[in-house]
């Protein structure tokens, strides 16, 4: 009788069990849960809006040529736009990444100039001096518990000065020397600048850059231990410094990641022209920060997808674009700009609220 009763117990027990993980299971799999959870959900709904919005409008918007000068003006803010996100989901600004990107361009130029080397050798030294800011400002950062507002401004100005100052002392002007018949000069130039076919429209190159570095970040962020340390250090650094989270090194990996996203502009930058101008780069940064923005990462850190900047990129290519092909004023990119951030921001949070009701 006792053996009965207990083979009836394990099997309601096991009945039980069945019934609780097919809820689970019901309850992972809703999609309309997945699709409320998703942190780019209005960036995206925004994009299909702006995109049938100027193909109305614009008669040449939708021709593939049109196309292919969206994606590329997309690309040059994408792949900055994700090493951001990823940094803003950390919880912390870089305001010196804008400026970044010339250094990274200048040193790559002037060091192969003035040692007659390989182009290759300045990228490569250009590429050691870029990530050792990334971790001057994450060092920085974590050793004197500065706002990162602060601790990147003040790298900004002074990026900013030794661009200007130290081009004009080696070079005599505010640009550098050509670079364009050194050796390496074309080999890199296809890594960093060339252009592809496909179906007889041509792509550059930096499409490529941006959309591997979105599936590496994505990775990164869903697949990896790493990932989760960001998330828990942009939602509560306290928090997770308590259960083992390295937080020092997570934030100081995150600079530097949005350094090395500046050593590939700023290689495009160079290899596409051959020289550059000191004075680029101020104020590019918070148009990275607006991609990044508009493609659902919150101000306050610990939410958001590399995804979603890349949405956010792709935005802010479509529109500044789509202004020329639908021939109006360019004047007016701007006031679109901010527009598109304020209404993308109420839509991200409308969505944030809406799935936290759902849990």
């Amino acid at each position: 009788m006792s053996a009965t009763t207990e083979r009836t117990e394990r099997a309601a027990a096991e009945q039980g069990a069945a019934e609780q993980a097919a809820d689970e299971r019901i309850l992972r799999t809703s999609p309309l849960r997945k699709l409320l959870a998703r942190p780019e959900l209005g960036s995206v709904v925004g994009a299909l809006a702006v995109f049938v919005f100027f193909a109305v409008v614009a008669d040449g918007f939708l021709r593939a040529s049109s196309l292919s000068t969206v994606l590329y003006a997309s690309s040059t803010i994408g792949i900055m736009a994700v090493p951001v996100a990823l940094l803003m989901i950390g919880g912390e600004f870089d305001l010196s990444a804008g400026v970044l990107v010339t250094s990274s361009a200048l040193i790559s130029s002037m060091f192969s100039y003035q040692m007659t080397a390989n182009t290759w050798v300045g990228a490569g030294v250009s590429l050691l001096v870029t990530l050792a800011i990334g971790a001057f400002n994450g060092f920085m950062l974590t050793r004197t518990k500065l706002p990162s507002f602060i601790v990147t401004l003040g790298t900004f100005l002074m990026l900013t000065g030794m661009n200007l100052g130290f081009t004009k002392l080696i070079d005599g002007t505010v640009s550098t020397k050509t670079i364009g018949d050194m050796e390496g000069f074309p080999s890199a130039h296809a890594v960093f600048a060339s252009t592809f076919t496909v179906g007889g429209v041509d792509f550059k190159v930096t499409i490529l850059w941006w959309l591997g570095l979105v599936a590496l970040a994505s990775w990164i962020l869903l697949r990896t231990r790493v990932g989760n340390w960001i998330f828990a250090v942009g939602g509560n650094q306290d928090a997770a410094r308590a259960v083992g989270v390295p937080v020092a090194r997570t934030k100081i990996g995150l600079y530097m990641g949005v350094a090395f996203g500046a050593w590939i502009s700023g290689q495009h930058l160079l290899f596409s022209f051959d020289a550059v101008q000191s004075g680029e780069g101020v104020g590019n940064e918070l148009i990275y920060i607006i991609a990044a923005v508009i493609g659902g990462c919150l101000i306050t850190g610990g939410y958001g997808s590399a995804i979603g900047s890349a949405v956010g990129a792709l935005l802010f290519g479509m529109t500044s674009k789509g202004i020329v092909f639908a021939e109006w004023n360019p004047d007016w990119f701007k006031f679109f700009l901010g527009a598109m951030l304020l209404l993308a921001t109420l839509l991200n949070v409308w969505v944030r609220k809406r799935a936290e009701a759902n849990k």
